[in-house]
């Protein structure tokens, strides 16, 4: 089931973030949030649950109606299969399996290529006719390098940090002040302070890992890993997983505590947003009375096309010009050139003057916009910014009174800059009121959606004569449709031409 923030000519998915009053349904990866499809002209479809964390029903096929009514025999059978899918040990079970493997002789110590888990002796001969390999010290301090990464781009994909980004991000945290940090989906990140804190030539720092990948659950204790959906602000481990992160909030001593986030690249902004906004809130019932109104520090890593969205959910957020490269992707690393340079930026609400970037990786202080940027992004005088998101130099048009993409071009049809070879005379039709047709607002800011939704609520009630009729699901347009994935792909490689 594929489900995106974004509508094409026919209907849009809108995520309905939870409001409390209404426990939701689960699926093997927590609560399932709550979507609502839009129509063109504002009518609203019947609302469902979806999985959280995948975006294709291949990969988790949970699916269920707002107002339908669940048989027990039906709860009792999801029940079942929540259960079957929950990692094989507890947290506490975990780490006593750690204890007694750290213990063991080098030739002993072997790690289960298939089952992705390492092994007692005891274990071995069951295992005996997987793939295996013996572990050493340097790698049980890195389990992202022992572990297979996980490759599915609608779900769980994993991307790894270089030891470029890491060190940058880490450095930076140490330069402000920052001696916890709370690392979410940044398993490196995790690593490399664990590492630090043993070579004992930098001030100490503590972590703390939150992961939908329980495998890490073998590496680390019950105080530096939470198994924890970020989609949903799930934590697999109930209450004492969340004591864990209470715990690790409290800035006792005076430890700064920061977060650093790294969702996967196809995940809804608007849910991320909410559990991020959740952990804030968290932080800031247990600080002290004078900064009762502040924020949490935060790092979210994404790309720089996502701006809108992320500045939308958090207004106090800054995209900043860094760009965090990844050993294990294909086209995300730093470069020097537009199209091989990596597209995933820093978002962050900690004043942008304070996050040095580095010079000799050709970053540069801009005096006016009091932050640091890419060497080619060069000061608009006339806009006042200095303007480029994707690394190269962009160029102002007095036309449009803006900054724009250094191979875009003035069309005198569409009033705007665009690609040469673009669809002329069709992108205004998409611009505007995605519910009244309004080019004064978005679909979000309609004074008029609220009515569309109530109206189109009756009308549903009174074509089904107050009957439960079922329907086929909403998500299914006529002919065949192309994945969110897809679309966004092809959007982002013409807009980046």
């Amino acid at each position: 089931m594929d489900m995106t923030e974004a509508h094409d000519d026919s209907f849009g998915i809108e995520v309905i973030l939870p409001d409390g009053d209404k426990p939701a349904p689960c699926c093997p990866h927590g609560p399932a949030l709550l979507f609502e499809k839009v129509s063109k002209g504002g009518e609203t479809g019947r609302r469902f649950y979806a999985c959280s964390a995948c975006r294709d029903r291949k990969d988790c096929k949970f699916f269920q109606w707002e107002d339908e009514k669940v048989s027990e025999a039906r709860l009792l059978a999801r029940e079942s299969e929540n259960q079957s899918k929950r990692p094989p040990f507890t947290q506490q079970e975990y780490c006593n399996r750690f204890r007694k493997f750290s213990s063991l002789p080098l030739d002993e110590k072997k790690f289960c290529q298939d089952c992705q888990i390492l092994l007692l002796p005891g274990e071995c001969e069951a295992h005996s006719s997987h793939r295996s390999t013996v572990v050493t010290v340097a790698q049980l301090r890195r389990p992202s390098v022992l572990l297979r990464p996980l490759d599915n781009k609608k779900s769980n994909a994993q991307y790894l940090f270089t030891d470029r980004s890491s060190h940058f991000l880490l450095d930076t945290l140490a330069a402000l002040g920052y001696r916890k940090v709370l690392c979410v989906g940044t398993p490196r990140l995790q690593e490399l302070i664990k590492l630090r804190n043993l070579e004992q030539k930098h001030e100490p720092m503590k972590s703390l890992l939150l992961d939908i990948d329980f495998r890490y659950a073998q590496f680390y204790s019950q105080d530096e890993f939470c198994h924890y959906n970020m989609f949903n602000h799930h934590f697999f481990g109930g209450e004492a997983s969340s004591a864990v992160l209470q715990a690790f909030l409290t800035e006792s001593g005076g430890e700064k505590v920061v977060m650093v986030a790294d969702p996967p690249f196809g995940g809804l902004v608007k849910p991320l947003a909410n559990s991020f906004s959740l952990i804030s809130k968290t932080w800031r019932k247990l600080q002290s009375s004078d900064s009762s109104n502040a924020d949490m520090p935060m790092m979210w890593i994404f790309p720089y096309f996502f701006e809108p969205r992320i500045l939308e959910c958090l207004p106090s957020f800054t995209m900043l010009d860094y760009q965090v490269d990844y050993d294990n992707h294909p086209l995300y690393k730093h470069g020097k050139t537009g199209r091989k340079q990596s597209p995933v930026r820093l978002f962050t609400n900690i004043s942008p003057k304070d996050v040095v970037l580095p010079k000799e990786e050709g970053y540069r202080f801009c005096s006016v916009c009091q932050r640091f940027v890419w060497s080619l992004n060069k000061h608009c005088a006339k806009c006042n910014v200095c303007p480029s998101k994707d690394g190269r130099e962009w160029r102002h048009c007095s036309t449009c009174g803006k900054c724009v993409k250094p191979s875009w071009r003035h069309c005198q049809s569409c009033g705007r800059c665009a690609l040469p070879d673009h669809p002329c005379g069709h992108a205004q039709e998409k611009e505007g009121c995605f519910n009244c047709g309004s080019l004064k607002h978005k679909r979000k800011a309609c004074p008029l959606k609220d009515t569309h939704r109530v109206s189109g609520h009756r009308s549903n009630v009174k074509n089904s004569g107050g009957k439960n009729v079922s329907h086929k699901p909403l998500l299914k347009a006529k002919g065949k449709r192309k994945s969110g994935a897809a679309r966004r792909a092809k959007k982002m490689a013409a807009l980046s031409m």
